[in-house]
């Protein structure tokens, strides 16, 4: 049960504004069940204790069967419209387009601003940028995921998936294949270096490993 725990691979240690966003949707939804639970709980409790004819049914079913799950979902709905749209690879001029092909089991890496620059199973970027990674695959279906940086997206054959992701400081960040796709997807793992501004610079000129 700890090794669920990891940070390196937990989406509850963001690094990112993406990531950020995700965990911050998981903790409201972690508080709303709780928050729900625990009413509902009272309610059950309530019920058996309270006195013949204390309540109408008929205002029960209105209110608690209609009025408070249709308002928690409205609420729910757009809160998640809100952070779905902070997720969107919107256009912008620090943007850094990199791409990822996935096959059975290694990634290789691509750079727009590097053409002919490939790198296996290590995908650099630049820190405090936000990067839009174009995602496919060469055989069958892999998912491309860096909990600590954004949300996961499938690398789909003869398609191109865009993420955008960002590392809010430089360092190495864990990523995964996370799709079940026959022996051997469990070691299906890369590495996301993101370097600062001079890092970034003596990558692109061909300096950095």
């Amino acid at each position: 049960m700890l090794a669920g725990c990891e940070e390196k691979l937990s989406t509850v240690h963001p690094a990112g504004p993406a990531a950020q966003a995700i965990a911050e949707l998981w903790w409201v939804l972690l508080a709303g069940s709780v928050a729900i639970a625990l009413l509902v709980a009272g309610l059950v409790l309530w019920a058996w204790r309270r006195p013949e004819g204390a309540v109408s049914e008929r205002r029960f079913v209105i209110w608690l069967g209609l009025a408070f799950p249709m308002t928690v979902l409205a609420a729910l709905l757009a809160y998640g419209l809100v952070i779905g749209e902070r997720l969107l690879p919107h256009q912008g001029p620090d943007v850094v387009s990199v791409t990822a092909e996935a096959r059975q089991y290694a990634w290789r890496f691509g750079y727009a601003d590097l053409p002919g620059r490939v790198t296996d199973d290590v995908l650099h970027i630049p820190a405090a940028r936000p990067v839009d990674v174009a995602i496919t695959s060469l055989d069958v279906i892999h998912a491309f995921w860096v909990p600590r940086l954004a949300g996961k997206l499938d690398a789909v054959p003869g398609h191109v998936n865009t993420l955008r992701i960002e590392a809010a400081a430089p360092g190495e960040y864990a990523g995964l294949g996370a799709e079940y796709n026959g022996p051997g997807y469990r070691g299906h793992r890369f590495t996301v270096i993101a370097h600062d501004a001079a890092g970034w610079q003596a990558f692109l000129e061909g300096d950095a490993p």
